[in-house]
């Protein structure tokens, strides 16, 4: 029998564990850190993508972290233009504000690196070649970069 009666809300807790644990690797042993790291991080990202390929890699995202993904999303807003890499940092250094200090593009670099590691590799390659040239610097090449 399941932990919490669902089978699939604990494969969505153990996935999600798993992305925190490789978060943690690169950004400290703070499981809270990581969890706000990773929805800051992938909110900016969602706010940059066309709707159709936000939605496309919503739907590869595990259940909880889906979740994190579509908090506050306002689609007629979408996508944001404001296309530089210094705002897309403040946009993750706001974010970042309640908790320990991290550097928003030490946190876009691991959150990146966790979704590339993880999603189908086609739906990588196309959420890479829609970002702006300096944010898509940050997105690994392959899922082992």
């Amino acid at each position: 029998m399941s932990a919490n009666g669902l089978e699939v809300f604990d494969k969505t807790v153990q996935i999600t564990n798993i992305w925190l644990n490789e978060i943690m690797d690169d950004l400290g042993p703070d499981r809270q850190l990581a969890w706000h790291a990773l929805g800051v991080v992938l909110r900016a990202l969602r706010d940059r993508l066309p709707a159709e390929l936000g939605a496309n890699l919503g739907a590869e995202l595990p259940l909880l972290i889906r979740g994190a993904y579509y908090d506050q999303y306002q689609p007629s807003n979408l996508p944001n233009r404001n296309r530089s890499v210094e705002e897309f940092f403040n946009t993750i250094a706001e974010g970042l504000e309640s908790g320990r200090p991290v550097n928003a593009n030490d946190a876009a670099r691991t959150v990146f690196k966790v979704v590339a590691h993880h999603i189908d590799l086609g739906q990588s390659a196309k959420v890479r070649d829609s970002l702006p040239k300096d944010v898509k610097a940050l997105w690994p090449e392959s899922v082992g970069a």
